[in-house]
């Protein structure tokens, strides 16, 4: 295969598992906070669904955390699409 369509190959890859990382929820269920924390390896979201007060719907985002995860998967792919471009020959 050539270079052109093992990085298109991987590009399309990495956009998926990008999607999957930044979407991937994590459930806690302690026994007074039950929350969903999003975001892999960075949580940049946290759904609280239940309190020792009873059930609530609070959403805690982190835009920052989330533009810096974004930020590391880019760099993946970045790097990877460099590898495959330029050093595999």
């Amino acid at each position: 295969m050539s270079r052109n369509i093992i990085a298109i190959i991987f590009t399309l890859l990495m956009s998926l598992i990008t999607i999957l990382a930044v979407t991937f929820g994590s459930e806690f269920n302690w026994p007074d906070f039950v929350h969903i924390d999003y975001g892999f390896p960075l949580v940049w979201g946290t759904h609280t669904l239940n309190t020792f007060y009873g059930p609530v719907d609070i959403w805690r985002i982190n835009p920052v955390l989330l533009v810096i995860d974004l930020i590391i998967w880019f760099c993946i792919l970045i790097i990877g699409l460099l590898i495959i471009l330029y050093v595999k020959r």
